[in-house]
């Protein structure tokens, strides 16, 4: 029961947005309906649907959700700092500098937390880390190394010890 709670509430901001449909005629007269505007078609009719009649959620569940966000907030605003007793690691799976990272970080057997920023927690906790403009990003007890390099890796752990 709780897992199903979760899962709605995490499918319900998804749910909550207006949504807009176009109903476009191209020039060869075929009809196309899509939720983005039309590029050279004209617009025949366009359909918003929002405000839809919809059941309140008891308060039980805001109470829930409330403390959820809360209990995340706090644990990505810990990661963002890099205070924790391990690494934080910002990553991607395309990126060839993050597997470079993490190939370094097992073979010292440092253990470390991985936030994938493609990922909506990611995103958020690499966000709150604050600004950087590439990955990966190790942060560790108020330490920070953007990209990937082993004698900047050596000498955080260095300092850090």
């Amino acid at each position: 029961m709780r897992k199903l709670l979760v899962l709605a509430l995490a499918l319900a901001p998804a749910l909550l947005h207006a949504d807009t449909i176009y109903k476009s005629v191209g020039p060869d007269g075929r009809i196309t309906y899509s939720q983005k505007p039309p590029a050279e078609d004209r617009v025949e009719k366009t359909f918003s649907y929002e405000n839809l009649p919809a059941t309140p959620l008891p308060d039980s569940v805001l109470r829930y959700r409330d403390d959820l966000q809360k209990s995340m907030d706090k644990r990505l605003a810990a990661a963002a700092r890099g205070g924790g007793p391990s690494p934080v690691l910002f990553t991607a799976v395309w990126c060839g500098y993050c597997r470079q990272a993490k190939a370094y970080l097992a073979a010292k057997g440092i253990a470390y937390r991985e936030y994938d920023i493609e990922t909506p927690d990611g995103m958020r906790a690499f966000a709150q880390a604050g600004a950087a403009r590439g990955i990966p990003v190790l942060l560790w007890k108020g330490q920070r190394v953007q990209g990937f390099s082993r004698p900047a890796y050596d000498s955080l752990f260095a300092r850090a010890n």
